[in-house]
């Protein structure tokens, strides 16, 4: 296995929200790695994995952060390779929009894309969307993914006729 994308968070009680991207990235054929990196307690840590993580392989690196969520944008300031942030709503927080004002106001250098709160699946989607600008096999497996979305919902549209529901428009 050769990770692609990495997927980091400041503490393992965020797991249960990094782990849709990890799940979904595993959906897409992507290879990635995943692990604790935290920002304040271990800052060795972290520039060492930030500065490693494009010759070991990297592409993305995916961050996830609650609280004061310095994670995302420390990691950007360390390397050339995207990084997107996933604001988390942690025991800490204030309803999870510190997270997503700490992710949100980088300064100008330093871009960090943010996806909404608690939301790694799209983080991982995102994440594999920028690999699939060169890589044919996630292409194909991001428009079966999407494909299947919309096929779920057009299912969901047919269900709600056949209980009855009314509905003017018919696609």
């Amino acid at each position: 296995m050769s990770a692609k994308i990495g997927i980091i968070m400041g503490s393992k009680s965020d797991l249960h929200i990094m782990q849709d991207a990890a799940d979904v990235l595993k959906e897409l054929g992507v290879d990635y790695e995943i692990t604790v990196v935290s920002a304040h307690r271990t800052p060795d840590r972290m520039f060492s994995y930030a500065k490693s993580a494009a010759d070991r392989g990297l592409k993305v690196i995916i961050a996830g952060a609650g609280g004061a969520a310095h994670l995302p944008g420390m990691v950007a300031s360390l390397t050339h390779l995207p990084v997107i942030g996933v604001p988390v709503k942690s025991s800490n927080s204030i309803d999870g929009w510190d997270s997503v004002l700490s992710i949100l106001q980088m300064p100008n250098g330093i871009p960090v894309a943010t996806v909404a709160l608690n939301a790694a699946k799209n983080a991982g989607i995102l994440a594999a969307q920028i690999l699939s600008t060169a890589d044919e096999y996630i292409t194909q497996n991001l428009i079966k993914y999407k494909a299947d979305l919309a096929s779920k919902v057009e299912e969901s549209a047919r269900g709600m006729k056949d209980e009855g529901y009314p509905s003017e428009y018919d696609a």
